[in-house]
């Protein structure tokens, strides 16, 4: 755990919000402290209302905002007064609470707090950071976990029980430091949660977040938790991708939907498929019940066959929701989130390609976290009940009612080529516009530049008339998003003018292979995939030569009208 705290930096900035935004950056830069909309910070101050009243109040991160990006805005101006009363009242429903948030607000066009906003405004210093340390709450979910962070940390962290997010964890700890000196304590450790620190200055708290997650590294070190990650090679083989592209189908059947599949096998993803007892290992329970959100409760365990490794899953979790269910609460889909795929790796599943990234982040850092604890006495995650607490927690139930409707595309896979410009460049960018995922061809070296950080697109350099790379894009594409669904066969180019008298052997051949050959390639590569796909197509670009030929065109229009008779010939295999 570093220390990123620039005295540089923070000379240029200017008041007490200003120095909030910079420590929340910094922590939620650091993955191993705050994941995708995790964690939440604060810092109190004053403004003056309209009728020129200075009002106490807590700037507190909002709903919507991350921290690794968070900017003032992302602080809305909260009634300190007002969230202490509520922290007063015996009992307050979370939804009840999110509207007494809204109205505690100086701004009613601001974000909606954040749901731990009293217990902020109940601790006494000026400024609180909160994160989900994955080695602290590692060491948390072990046998003896209390014990170790009760030795770790002594008399200067208090250590209380895991309790649900919201105002009955602002009760909690209202009454555990009812009586104690704000002055000797350094932070709250939440058993399963994650950790708070506060002081009256920035840099304090967050340097003391700092010393206190290197310490439980330090702990984890000294157990030999950081030597047990398990590593493996695994090679995969052509029938591997046909099976991701059969489960993503039958996963999308039970979602009724398109979805996304990803299939990460690298050392550590394969080392982890690869533990004796995996299966057992990814049923227990996360990193902290908050990732269940993103994640559900638990993961599947796919064999050779994984269509029966998604059947039971599908059937436990149906009945883990009968279980522990009550009126109110309304199923949520039964499609896992992540599983392991003995020996061969993770695979992770989510509904477009931003939620796909929260689902492999997440997993990765959890199974890590899960090697650590097995090596100080093994994984225990909270129970069953109290992960279904959160994951059909009241607040996000509510979420699910209001039935926000998916981009058009959301969860489809689209393969286009000749992607860096002109016609293909812009199908890209309508088709990512729509909600696709993207898999973009060219043998342009730009294509990199073009669509760098768009997670949506897998951009691939590739040479569409080589029948090797064309076969290795296709199963790269396969490994990323699951499938194939859509396929725009667009590569192509117009050669320089020629008449036949004096047309060049190698120029004539070169045209045909890029021209037409290429297309029929594309589509014997992606076919298999496509068998498999949802509301599979396939678009081949054309051109006005066909019927409108001109003279000095004979190798482009003779490759496009051969190309139109593919796409018939394709259309008529196809069709059914």
């Amino acid at each position: 755990m570093k220390n990123h705290w620039d005295e540089k930096q923070v000379a240029e900035l200017s008041g007490n919000l200003a120095m909030c935004v910079y420590t929340s950056q910094l922590l939620g830069s650091d993955a191993d402290l705050v994941m995708h909309g995790g964690g939440n910070t604060s810092v109190k101050g004053s403004v003056t209302d309209v009728f020129g009243q200075v009002r106490s109040v807590l700037f507190v991160k909002g709903s919507g905002w991350d921290l690794r990006t968070i900017e003032a805005p992302g602080f809305p101006a909260v009634d300190l007064d007002y969230l202490r009363r509520l922290g007063q009242l015996q009992t307050l429903s979370d939804s009840d609470m999110m509207k007494h948030l809204r109205l505690a607000l100086l701004d009613p066009a601001a974000p909606t707090p954040s749901v731990e906003a009293i217990l902020h405004a109940l601790i006494p210093h000026r400024f609180v950071d909160h994160s989900h340390a994955d080695a602290v709450v590692a060491l948390s979910n072990t046998p003896d976990g209390e014990n170790l962070l009760h030795q770790l940390y002594g008399d200067e962290v208090l250590i209380l029980p895991y309790i649900m997010p919201g105002f009955i964890l602002a009760q909690q700890v209202a009454a555990a430091t009812k009586d104690i000196d704000w002055e000797k304590l350094k932070g709250i450790v939440l058993l399963h949660h994650g950790i708070f620190t506060f002081a009256e200055s920035a840099k304090q708290s967050y340097d003391t977040m700092i010393e206190l997650v290197a310490r439980a590294e330090g702990c984890l070190r000294q157990h030999g938790a950081y030597s047990v990650i398990a590593t493996a090679v695994y090679r995969a083989e052509d029938i591997d991708f046909i099976n991701l592209a059969r489960l993503r189908r039958k996963a999308a059947d039970e979602l009724g939907r398109a979805l996304l599949l990803r299939w990460e096998h690298s050392a550590e993803a394969a080392g982890f498929a690869g533990l004796p007892k995996v299966d057992d290992l990814v049923a227990r329970g996360p990193l902290t019940p908050d990732h269940g959100i993103h994640t559900k409760a638990f993961g599947a365990a796919l064999d050779a066959d994984p269509i029966a490794g998604l059947n039971t899953f599908i059937h436990r979790y149906q009945d883990y929701f009968d279980q522990h269910h009550e009126t109110q609460h309304q199923c949520l889909d039964r499609v896992p989130r992540f599983a392991v795929w003995r020996n061969r790796g993770m695979i992770y599943f989510a509904p477009g390609p931003k939620s796909l990234e929260v689902v492999a982040d997440i997993t990765t850092h959890t199974i890590r976290a899960i090697q650590w604890g097995e090596a100080l006495g093994g994984w225990t995650a909270l129970p069953h009940q109290d992960l279904f607490d959160v994951e059909y927690w009241e607040l996000e139930q509510e979420k699910l009612k209001a039935g926000k409707k998916p981009a058009e595309m959301e969860g489809k896979v689209a393969i286009v080529t000749g992607a860096a410009s002109g016609i293909g460049k812009a199908i890209v960018i309508e088709l990512l516009a729509r909600g696709a995922a993207v898999i973009a061809m060219d043998i342009a070296a730009k294509l990199n530049e073009i669509f760098a950080g768009q997670k949506a697109v897998l951009p691939i350099i590739c040479n569409v008339t080589d029948t090797i790379a064309l076969k290795a894009a296709v199963q790269k594409a396969v490994q990323t998003f699951g499938g194939v669904d859509i396929v725009i066969s667009n590569a192509g180019n117009f050669p320089d003018s020629a008449a036949i008298a004096d047309m060049d052997d190698a120029k004539w051949n070169a045209a045909l292979e890029l021209n037409l050959s290429s297309h029929m390639k594309l589509m014997r590569a992606t076919i298999p995939f496509l068998q498999l796909g949802i509301e599979p197509a396939v678009v081949v670009i054309a051109s006005k030569n066909v019927p409108a030929p001109g003279p000095g065109a004979a190798a482009y229009s003779a490759a496009k009208a051969g190309l139109t008779q593919l796409a018939r010939v394709a259309a008529l295999e196809l069709g059914a």
